[in-house]
């Protein structure tokens, strides 16, 4: 039985939809420009709007310095397993696939965590595979548990939980969850999610909710690009998520992301390629439409790319990443869920930050959790 649309679901069926128009004309680019909004999002996103890519470009600077200043967080993902009950045609964990898996003891975890927080790590993201018996509950409980004392600042991206779960991993010291939605067309999510947990479209759509309602402390959501043939209408979709969350949940902070597909086991290939400019474009008219959010860079893109993005609308950035069980201490010991791009140590992207005048932020100055309980 599929879940019942969450709040944000019965929302988009309550407001007229979004759509990028089939051209824009040159006033409504000026427009967009010069006062941006959501609902002027389809506009910078247009094709017409491309040629206007500077201009756009150095817009989204200015609010990302206004509202961020230049200080760039720093994680790194730790993935603790790549079993998965769930058959998605684009993953490399997906179910069915002949690859090397593994899921990770407790005490291995702790050990992948302590190297990277000798390589400078303070804020970790625990991914695996959606498998409900060897990722249980009760394992990222004890895996949250035992890294607290040494890391602080923790989230995962796991499957889909109930408010019970998401409550006991705060009480264990979680503070973020992210679950992208991967493409938010319904049509599109059915054709490339063809069996488990995932499938259902209204769960996934409302898990960010739920975890808020559980008192998780920082939200991360987005969609992967290249999964559906209209990549606008997702970032569209990204945007108003983020910013009904952000207006539904105002104690959380919320950050976004838009992953462009990689290579994977899976052989899957991309609907539509999505190129670079188009990518630059996406994520400054994103930062125009959600001023508020975070936006997360991963290690998928290439260096040159990231290096530009940062100075442009990136906020919080992963460093020297594996994507493998393991692949810290032991890599190839397991499938990697998908091949990165930037392959610099942590090190070196702090020192290409410093010396393109940001602050590299390894911690915050209190854990999120800590100071939900210092206030009355």
């Amino acid at each position: 039985m599929s879940a019942a649309p969450g709040r944000f679901a019965r929302h988009l069926l309550e407001t007229p939809p979004v759509r990028t128009p089939p051209a824009a004309a040159p006033g409504d680019l000026d427009r967009a420009l010069a006062a941006p909004s959501l609902e002027s999002l389809p506009v910078l996103l247009s094709a017409e709007a491309l040629p206007r890519l500077e201009e756009l470009a150095q817009r989204a600077r200015e609010v990302t310095l206004q509202r961020f200043g230049r200080a760039v967080r720093l994680f790194a993902p730790l993935y603790v397993s790549n079993a998965c009950l769930s058959s998605c045609t684009y993953c490399g964990f997906s179910k069915g696939l002949d690859v090397a898996r593994r899921t990770l003891t407790v005490d291995e975890v702790v050990a992948e965590a302590r190297t990277l927080v000798g390589r400078g790590f303070r804020h970790l993201l625990l991914v695996s595979g959606e498998h409900r018996v060897e990722v249980s509950a009760d394992y990222l409980v004890a895996c949250v548990e035992a890294l607290r004392p040494l890391v602080p600042s923790i989230s995962v991206e796991t499957q889909t939980w109930s408010d019970d779960t998401y409550a006991r991993l705060v009480a264990a010291g979680l503070e973020g969850v992210v679950h992208y939605q991967e493409t938010y067309d319904r049509a599109r999510y059915a054709e490339t999610h063809l069996a488990g947990w995932k499938r259902d479209y209204d769960r996934r759509l409302a898990s960010t909710e739920r975890a808020a309602e559980a008192g998780v402390r920082r939200l991360g959501i987005g969609a992967l690009l290249g999964l559906s043939g209209d990549w606008r209408a997702d970032v569209v979709a990204v945007a108003r998520h983020a910013v009904w969350l952000q207006r539904a949940y105002w104690r959380t902070e919320v950050t976004v992301s838009l992953p462009r597909i990689k290579p994977s086991a899976s052989g899957f290939q991309p609907l539509v390629a999505v190129s670079d400019a188009e990518y630059v474009q996406a994520l400054a008219a994103l930062r125009l439409a959600a001023p508020e959010a975070g936006i997360v860079l991963s290690t998928r893109e290439p260096a040159a790319l990231r290096d530009g993005l940062v100075r442009i609308a990136v906020t919080t950035m992963s460093a020297g990443s594996s994507t493998e069980p393991g692949g810290y201490l032991t890599p190839g010991t397991a499938q990697e869920q998908f091949s990165i791009s930037d392959e610099r140590s942590p090190a070196e992207v702090a020192a290409m930050l410093e010396a393109a005048g940001y602050d590299p932020v390894w911690k915050d100055a209190f854990p999120l959790v800590d100071v939900a309980a210092r206030l009355p």
